[in-house]
């Protein structure tokens, strides 16, 4: 049995130890940080050249130009041929519901352009247009991960981006034939088996071989976020992921075996991860902490998942449900489940999640892969503020100003009251000339 925490809302002391539990400090290693600006800076110098030299250093693939380590457009299209049936069928599906569910998103009017007229002619709108050329950052360490190859390129497709960069590792060069396919059937336009930082440099300055892009999404390790923390402003980015993160709130109703195996699916990803259950039922918590002893042993990846829970792992008992969706809003989890007998009731009370997951079958797993939304989460209490990844990330908006004649009689006498009033005289002049005499 792993050494997980069992705490209890009514006991003294537990908003202190809920904080200490949840407390999650994006670290800015100082080491981490030197070696990241060292490289950013080299590749932006040296191009190529440094590219080359670092993808020899920490991926040993040797390459006598950045051209040889694209990955073509045929090579994409063979992996997803070469599949097997299973395979092919399982990533098809899941492409299908994921561009469906961000063509919904794209459809709604906070993605469109719009434009209102005045009575005097006047108009007011907004233009929305797609990012010219978006980077994607796929990580290929540690795994690979064909799903988040679907969930940024997709939305990015269906936002209109027209130029779709890939960058991942491929340490020894290893390829994996399921993430070619997944960029092939995700419309992912270049390739390059480049990573790390020295990718991250290459996608925000652009090299001799890599364009430069507008704007980096996807997930990767700590020197990874460190260089797109570092290139934000030169390019837009996603967001600063940490540590995956699942809170559960359950009841009676939940069955500990599938509760238990939600905590390690979000538990397995890192020995930071976090996975909280809350419940009122003391019968359940126990019933799952027993789950959790019998059915750990078995797990691949048993000791990421036994590090996960004790560092960061909690079985919380509560006083009611009120209480955990209270707690589940001050924790604001990357993903949320209800497992309880009536999870829409609980829905309106609650706010900060990047996912909520409605009812026993709704595992976060099927969320991961398949049922359509976005698996690019905000963490590390950052729901409090921010959104999915969605088709909105891949376009921006320009604001449509066309003021009528009659229409600058009015606004300009606003205008110059305004801007005297701040002593911008030029301001004003400017507004002032358009007036006509009456």
């Amino acid at each position: 049995m792993t050494d997980l925490a069992r705490l209890d809302s009514s006991a003294p002391g537990f908003d202190a130890a809920l904080a200490r539990l949840t407390a999650f400090a994006s670290k800015e290693d100082v080491a981490v940080e030197a070696a990241v600006a060292t490289i950013l800076a080299d590749v932006r110098v040296r191009g190529d050249a440094a590219l080359l030299e670092y993808t020899a250093r920490f991926d040993r693939v040797q390459a006598t130009s950045v051209a040889a380590l694209e990955l073509p457009a045929e090579e994409l299209a063979a992996a997803y041929a070469a599949l097997a049936a299973a395979e092919r069928d399982a990533l098809t599906t899941a492409a299908t519901r994921i561009s469906a569910y961000h063509e919904r998103q794209r459809a709604e009017s906070c993605a469109r352009s719009w434009e209102m007229r005045e009575a005097d002619g006047t108009r007011l709108g907004q233009k929305v247009t797609a990012l010219a050329r978006v980077g994607l950052y796929v990580p290929g360490g540690k795994a690979a991960y064909p799903s988040s190859v679907l969930m940024n390129a997709l939305p990015a497709r269906i936002a209109g981006v027209p130029d779709i960069v890939m960058t991942v590792p491929t340490p020894d060069g290893a390829k994996n034939p399921l993430m070619l396919a997944a960029a092939h059937l995700a419309g992912v336009t270049r390739a390059f088996a480049v990573g790390g930082a020295q990718a991250i440099a290459a996608l925000a300055y652009g090299t001799a071989t890599i364009p430069a892009v507008d704007k980096i999404v996807g997930p990767g390790n700590a020197y990874v976020a460190a260089a797109k923390r570092r290139v934000f402003g030169t390019v837009g980015i996603d967001m600063i992921a940490g540590p995956s993160e699942i809170l559960v709130i359950a009841d009676a109703s939940a069955n500990p075996d599938w509760v238990a195996m939600d905590l390690f699916a979000q538990a397995e990803h890192d020995e930071a991860a976090q996975a909280i259950l809350l419940s009122p039922d003391a019968a359940l918590l126990d019933a799952v902490a027993a789950s959790i002893a019998r059915e750990l042993p078995a797990m691949r990846r048993r000791d990421i998942i036994g590090e996960a829970l004790a560092r960061r792992g909690a079985l919380i008992r509560v006083r009611n449900l009120d209480e955990a969706c209270a707690i589940a809003d001050r924790i604001a989890p990357e993903h949320l489940e209800l497992a309880v007998a009536e999870p829409d009731a609980l829905l309106a009370k609650l706010s900060n999640a990047g996912a909520i997951f409605l009812g026993h079958y709704s595992s976060e797993a099927i969320g991961d892969y398949c049922a359509g939304p976005n698996h690019v989460l905000p963490t590390a209490r950052s729901a409090r503020f921010s959104s999915p990844l969605g088709v909105y990330d891949f376009q921006k908006r320009s604001s449509v100003i066309g003021v009528s004649k009659p229409g600058a009689q009015v606004l300009g006498r606003t205008a110059m009251t305004l801007a005297r009033g701040e002593g911008l005289t030029a301001h004003a002049r400017s507004a002032e000339l358009r007036l006509q005499s009456e």
